[in-house]
């Protein structure tokens, strides 16, 4: 299963998604780790949390990993989104950095 192939935090963040469970999916995170989504934003757990739990609202979506690439620096994970926004299904690209066992940043493209 390809979702085996996470390092730990990104798995436990991916799990948390898949649950809608959004104390599970911000646990990973470092303190001041950032997320950039929709050309925005967002820096630490109090603006991470706030943001998951807008997407999970406006969106109502379902994730699906497709593709795990590890990179000297990141792990990028390419997912299918199917929900309530346009051109649904659509293909992202989730890049996490981490440090110290924790997601320091989120890029999703």
């Amino acid at each position: 299963m390809i979702s085996e192939k996470l390092p730990a935090p990104v798995q436990a963040y991916f799990a948390g998604k898949r649950d809608n469970d959004i104390d599970a999916m911000l646990g990973p995170f470092a303190e001041d780790a950032v997320v950039h989504d929709e050309g925005k934003e967002m820096r630490g757990l109090p603006e991470i949390r706030e943001w998951m739990q807008e997407t999970i609202s406006k969106y109502r979506y379902t994730v699906e990993v497709m593709a795990v690439e590890e990179r000297s620096v990141t792990t990028s994970v390419t997912c299918r989104l199917t929900g309530a926004f346009p051109g649904s299904p659509l293909d992202v690209t989730y890049a996490f950095a981490l440090n110290d066992a924790k997601i320091t940043s989120l890029q999703i493209s």
